[in-house]
């Protein structure tokens, strides 16, 4: 799984936001804010983590239960592909 090509998230103004870039630009207007959370998700799929690993890594920086992180993990990340954002 990866970032699809032309998405980057950036910060403006202390919010961690997703934008198109070049030909994804074409397609997706605007911006997408994200919570901290899903930053940690999305830093976790450019860091090439799996599923269980990103799950992991919220437990270690939000004390959350591994198997609520595990499926929260996964209910982003389907959002994210159906938004375009990630690929497989």
């Amino acid at each position: 799984m990866r970032i699809k090509q032309g998405f980057v998230m950036r910060d403006v103004a202390g919010q961690a936001v997703v934008i198109a870039t070049g030909d994804a630009s074409r397609d997706f207007h605007g911006m997408v804010k994200l919570n901290q959370t899903a930053a940690v998700v999305w830093h976790g799929v450019e860091e090439g983590l799996d599923v269980k690993a990103i799950a992991e890594r919220l437990v270690a920086e939000y004390d959350v239960e591994a198997g609520r992180a595990l499926a929260d993990v996964g209910a982003l990340l389907a959002r994210m592909r159906e938004q375009g954002f990630v690929e497989d």
